[in-house]
C-alpha cells in the first residue's frame, strides 16, 4: 500500500494568483521566491529579505515583499511590476516595487 502523502510537501512550485509583470521578470521574480523560501524554509523575513535584495539589483529599487498566511493587502506600486502568488499551498507570496 502506498504511503499517504504530504500534500503541502507535493506542491513545492508557485503558483501565481495576480501578476501584471512581463513574463521574463515573472519567471525571474517566481524563481527568486522559489529558491528563497527553499533555502530559508520557515525564515520568511530571511526569505523576504533575500528577494528584495534580488530585485533590487535586478530591477532597481524599491521592491517590498509580504510572505505569510490569511492577510489582505493595498498597495500604491509601480504599474508592471507585482506579483502575488502561493507556494507549498497555502503560503502566501507577495512581491512589488514601490512606486
Amino acid at each position: 500500500m502506498d504511503e499517504p502523502v504530504d500534500i503541502r510537501r507535493e506542491m513545492n512550485y508557485g503558483l501565481v494568483k495576480h501578476s501584471d509583470m512581463n513574463e521574463d521578470m515573472r519567471l525571474d521574480a517566481m524563481e527568486s521566491v522559489i529558491t528563497a523560501l527553499e533555502k530559508f524554509n520557515n525564515q520568511y523575513d530571511s526569505a523576504a529579505r533575500m528577494i528584495t535584495d534580488v530585485m533590487d539589483k535586478r530591477y532597481g529599487a524599491s521592491w517590498h515583499c509580504i510572505i505569510g498566511q490569511g492577510f489582505g493587502f493595498e498597495v500604491t506600486y509601480e504599474v508592471q511590476h507585482l506579483l502575488h502568488m502561493y507556494h507549498g499551498g497555502n503560503l502566501s507570496v507577495l512581491l512589488y516595487k514601490a512606486s
